[in-house]
């Protein structure tokens, strides 16, 4: 059984740490999630370096590598946090990431002889600013939800919204891996041609209809030699965890220019990642199963196995808020537009491991997937504003009587995920947020 779908120890609900804020209710990073993540004091010149969060704090895995509570792989997995990226991490794979998980659970459980060893490797996350989790060579984005790709193709193509291949194939395109940066990016309203359907030829302007994407990202770990394939029941030992992942849209340039190759500058000039990297490990008490509707093709052989069936999917709640410039000037709270959920998924990740590898192409550490939109079966669960405004015909009254249909220069868009069960501590993935700029002049 993969050590991503085995429950062990350190899913106990029962165990608390001596750090105490790790114990309050629904904190996000209690000892049972322990995620990683690339950081160093603000406003300093410190070398960035690994941590994992406990509570309200950090981990500085650079000062705890060296406290003498590590051995064997652990210690190794240990010093490899000690980088401004983690990719080193991610590449020694599976046995790697759970024997540094298990020691640092056991170091920040109540009753720990390690525990005055490790506090003083404490950060508050108050006193930190992140950097990307590691240096993401190649990025694809798939188009997993069938509700979201139901909602859009309506809009354009009524009587057919799914084009034929959809039930067959994870869709996915080769996305920018350079204009990808970490929570609290700001970026400029991107600028393009656009072509309103009724008009003779296209003009040159600034982006009209802009748009958030509300996905998860998938981490690749452990990587593929060229000309393998990864089988479907072997992708976990190459997912090393999960984010939250704002795929930043322009649907008026996308209108015009993604036919016939697909999306270009309509996606390529931001994207956003939350810093925290859940790992597959932590997830799997909130691993679920995975359906095809019997009424639809059902996968080829590459893509289908009892495993796959029983726990291929993943239960993360995932919210949309917004906060508009009047908001922070005001200081209200962001405004709620959405929730829904990774389970929703039409193919799950281990499918997407294995398409993306069944021709033979290497993925390496630190590659990264985006799940695509994550939109629910209810129009309340949608994860952009093109689905909630349907297509820009409805505005979007928000808390404080604005409306939006599209996103305004100064919106910040906020992204939480969580995951509870019975049973189980409920974790969380913290929050991605970026904020829209004016167009450069």
């Amino acid at each position: 059984m993969s050590y991503a779908t085995t429950i062990n120890e350190t899913h106990d609900p029962e165990l608390t740490s001596w750090v105490e804020s790790a114990n309050q209710e629904n904190c996000d990073f209690p000892i049972q999630n322990l995620p990683f993540a690339i950081f160093r004091r603000a406003g300093t010149s410190e070398a960035f370096r690994g941590g994992v969060a406990i509570g309200d704090m950090i981990v500085d895995m650079a000062a705890a590598k060296g406290c003498g509570i590590f051995e064997g792989v652990a210690q190794a997995a240990a010093s490899a946090c000690d980088a401004p990226q983690l990719n080193g991490l991610m590449a020694m794979g599976s046995e790697a990431w759970s024997a540094l998980r298990l020691a640092l659970s056991r170091a920040l459980r109540n009753g720990s002889d390690a525990q005055s060893k490790l506090e003083a490797c404490l950060v508050s996350q108050d006193d930190v600013e992140y950097s990307l989790p590691c240096q993401i060579g190649d990025y694809t984005d798939f188009y997993t939800s069938i509700y979201h790709a139901t909602a859009v193709g309506r809009l354009f193509r009524p009587d057919n919204p799914l084009l034929p291949n959809y039930k067959w194939v994870p869709i996915g395109y080769h996305g920018r891996s350079s204009s990808i940066d970490v929570s609290g990016q700001t970026f400029r309203r991107p600028k393009g041609q656009l072509k309103a359907p009724d008009a003779a030829a296209p003009t040159f302007g600034a982006c009209k209809r802009l748009d958030y994407e509300l996905e998860i990202g998938i981490y690749i770990g452990k990587g593929n030699e060229l000309g393998e394939s990864i089988k479907l029941d072997n992708a976990d030992e190459h997912v090393f965890g999960l984010c939250l992942f704002n795929d930043w849209s322009a649907r008026d340039i996308q209108g015009w220019e993604y036919q016939p190759l697909g999306p270009f500058l309509a996606k390529n000039f931001a994207s956003t990642v939350s810093p925290w990297i859940v790992t597959n490990e932590a997830l799997a008490p909130f691993r679920t199963e995975w359906t095809r509707d019997e009424a639809d093709p059902q996968p080829l052989d590459y893509l289908e196995s009892e495993a796959n069936r029983t726990k291929g999917g993943f239960d993360v709640s995932l919210e949309v808020q917004l906060e508009t410039e009047k908001m922070r000037e005001a200081g209200e709270p962001a405004s709620h537009l959405s929730l829904s959920n990774f389970r929703h998924s039409y193919w799950t990740v281990a499918q997407m491991v294995a398409h993306h590898t069944v021709n033979g192409c290497n993925l390496r550490p630190g590659d990264m997937f985006g799940s695509g939109t994550q939109s629910g079966p209810e129009h309340e669960e949608a994860g952009s504003l093109l689905e909630l405004s349907r297509g820009g015909k409805e505005e979007i009254k928000l808390d404080n009587g604005e409306v939006r249909k599209f996103l305004e220069d100064g919106d910040t868009v906020i992204m939480r995920g969580w995951c509870a069960k019975e049973g189980f501590k409920r974790i969380g993935f913290g929050e991605v947020t970026s904020t829209v700029l004016p167009a450069d002049q």
